[in-house]
């Protein structure tokens, strides 16, 4: 049998025109693409062009990577994903040097070791998803040195030897989620200096001790969904300088851990809902001074954020608080502050109604608080006006009864409750009461603060009229010859006499 595949695929070597492709494949001798999927395949093709780079076999019966796969060693690309794969044989892959990308994810492997993978030396990209894998051994992929992102998720992984990734000093993403790890491999970490993108979740941990990650000090992204988490403990995040995206969305954690979050002072993005926290108590982002996104979605016990939550988080661009089925207070003040907030998703909550002066709502760019159950009544007419002109997020009546269902947009001012048509009319009138009692108050505390001095000020008045008129009614009692002759008596002086 082995002598006949040879002798075929000589053949088809010697003479490329010979090539052919096998039913229900597409054959593209001029991109060097070959694609058979769903072709009910049992085995790899070997009447392939042998000068093609990319094989795609996937959705197949295919059970083994059999001898055929070395006649076509310019391939850079080769997806077996969703056939039946079992085994490789030892040095299976040896003659594709210039593969950069494998996929081999969900397929039936159970073990692979360190010859597996044997002159995969230009390897970018290899995806084992899916399989029953249970143990990681040493140098388990020495050679694949040019490797950038391995995915090993949704496996039985259990166990990973210290030296499991040794060699791997170009890796920037590892996939380790959806396994039976009962706690962070820790040790093994110690080859993964170049390490960008760690994704760990739905495993079996209870805690992360101090120091899980020593030897990621490149992490940018951990994703530890899932993961089973009810403690963490103060240090667990150290040496995670330059981490910007953590997902803690769906763990056991009772309370925001803001002590340990704190650590991670150049965090951009934080998921962390579907937790057992009740609260947002104020400062429990505190030191997270760089964070822009914010989402927390599912946490069924969630009920009020109050002032302050998120007082360190001026540079905040984008909040989800959605799908918290007991969220229905956000307390006055807790949003203000926030000049960076640009983005707001309180969808599926327990609001009733919203405060204008709750946040600048003018200056977001996206909104959503639909799915609420909205009482509507007078106090939500700016609400309603606000979305008439934004033309944006759906709003539905929860009650009164007669306006369960209605879209709030679609209401007019009458069906609200409001006495007045004119919502400006009634803002322009209140302003105008305001300002004149306001002046009438200061006018008032005015004339209590200086009223001696005015009373003073009245005495000397009235004093000084009256003077001024018995002066006037004296000098009229004589008359202008006697006045003159009174002025003119009191003015001369007598001349005295001298004997002689």
């Amino acid at each position: 049998m082995w002598s006949a595949l040879f002798s075929i695929a000589s053949l088809v070597l010697l003479h490329p025109v010979l090539a052919f492709c096998p039913p229900n494949c597409e054959c593209d001798d001029e991109t060097l693409v070959v694609s058979c999927t769903q072709a009910n395949l049992d085995v790899i093709p070997i009447t392939l062009n042998p000068s093609i780079q990319r094989l795609v076999l996937k959705f197949n019966r295919i059970k083994t990577v059999d001898s055929a796969i070395q006649f076509y060693s310019s391939l850079q690309y080769v997806d077996l994903s969703h056939n039946q794969l079992v085994n490789i044989p030892i040095k299976g892959f040896e003659p594709q040097e210039k593969l950069v990308e494998l996929q081999l994810n969900h397929n039936k492997l159970s073990s692979v070791n360190n010859k597996t993978f044997i002159g995969l030396k230009s390897l970018k990209v290899l995806n084992l998803r899916g399989n029953f894998l249970e143990d990681l051994p040493d140098s388990l992929f020495a050679p694949l040195s040019h490797l950038e992102e391995l995915d090993l998720g949704q496996n039985r992984i259990s166990r990973i030897d210290r030296a499991c990734f040794e060699g791997l000093t170009a890796l920037r993403i590892l996939y380790l989620d959806d396994n039976q790890l009962r706690s962070v491999p820790t040790p093994s970490f110690t080859y993964l200096g170049m390490l960008a993108e760690l994704r760990v979740g739905l495993n079996v941990f209870s805690a992360l001790g101090d120091g899980a990650f020593n030897g990621l000090g490149r992490l940018s992204t951990l994703d530890l969904r899932g993961a089973g988490l009810t403690n963490i403990s103060d240090n667990a995040f150290r040496g995670l300088q330059g981490l910007r995206s953590l997902v803690l969305t769906d763990n056991r954690l009772q309370s925001i851990p803001t002590k340990q979050l704190s650590k991670l002072n150049r965090l951009e993005d934080l998921e962390i809902g579907q937790n057992g926290f009740s609260m947002l108590e104020p400062g429990c982002f505190k030191g997270l001074s760089y964070l822009r996104t914010l989402e927390i979605t599912g946490a069924s016990n969630l009920t009020r954020v109050r002032k302050g939550a998120f007082s360190d988080n001026l540079n905040l661009e984008s909040l989800t608080l959605n799908k918290n089925p007991r969220l229905k207070t956000i307390e006055e003040g807790a949003l203000v502050g926030l000049p960076n907030l640009h983005h707001l998703n309180l969808k599926e909550n327990a609001f009733t109604s919203f405060s204008e002066s709750m946040l600048a709502w003018p200056e977001l760019r996206s909104i959503d608080i639909a799915d609420n159950p909205i009482e509507c009544g007078c106090n939500i007419l700016w609400l309603r006006e606000m979305l008439v002109r934004r033309n944006t997020t759906v709003v539905s009546c929860n009650s009164p009864a007669p306006l369960k269902f209605k879209s709030l947009v679609g209401l007019t001012a009458e069906e609200l409750g409001c006495s007045f048509n004119d919502a400006k009319k009634q803002a322009i009138i209140g302003a105008l009461c305001g300002t004149a009692v306001a002046i009438i108050a200061i006018i008032c505390l005015l004339l209590y603060k200086y009223r001696h001095r005015l009373q003073g000020a009245l005495k000397d008045y009235k004093w000084n009229k009256r003077a001024s008129r018995k002066e006037h009614e004296y000098q009229k009692t004589f008359s202008d010859d006697e006045f003159i002759m009174r002025t003119q008596q009191q003015t001369m002086k007598p001349i005295p006499v001298t004997e002689l």
